[in-house]
């Protein structure tokens, strides 16, 4: 009889080999979210970029439309709480509309922050 060995994955390869095709698709879903963390912020307007939300819409989806909308919030802002949500989605089986609902809430925040920022500071200018 043949026996398995069980081995300590030793990179991200070989956890992403041993994984089913629907806990792979996740694993490269929250990799993409990583990486979209650290992308290089640019100098953008205050102006908002309206996306519409679609109706059916995947969290990490969510995620690209909410930093195309708001280009002008840096992304390390809301890195832990989206992250935490993301986590809440993947690993506990949240609703991907709650977690949704909770990153636009999330996004707005930090972008009414930054318009009062922004005022208070043209207020000082003046």
């Amino acid at each position: 009889m043949k026996t398995v060995e069980n081995k300590k994955p030793k990179n991200i390869k070989d956890i992403y080999d041993a994984l089913p095709a629907d806990s792979r698709n996740s694993l490269m879903d929250f990799a993409e979210f990583l990486f979209q963390r650290d992308a290089p912020a640019e100098a953008v307007s205050l102006q908002k970029q309206e996306l519409p939300r679609p109706e059916t819409e995947s969290v990490v989806a969510a995620l690209k439309r909410l930093n195309a909308s708001y280009p002008m919030i840096e992304r390390k802002l809301v890195f832990h709480e989206s992250s935490s949500l993301m986590t809440e989605h993947i690993l506990q089986g949240r609703d991907a509309g709650d977690v949704i609902d909770e990153l636009e809430s999330l996004f707005d925040r930090h972008y009414q922050a930054l318009l009062t920022a922004q005022e208070a500071a043209d207020v000082d200018e003046s």
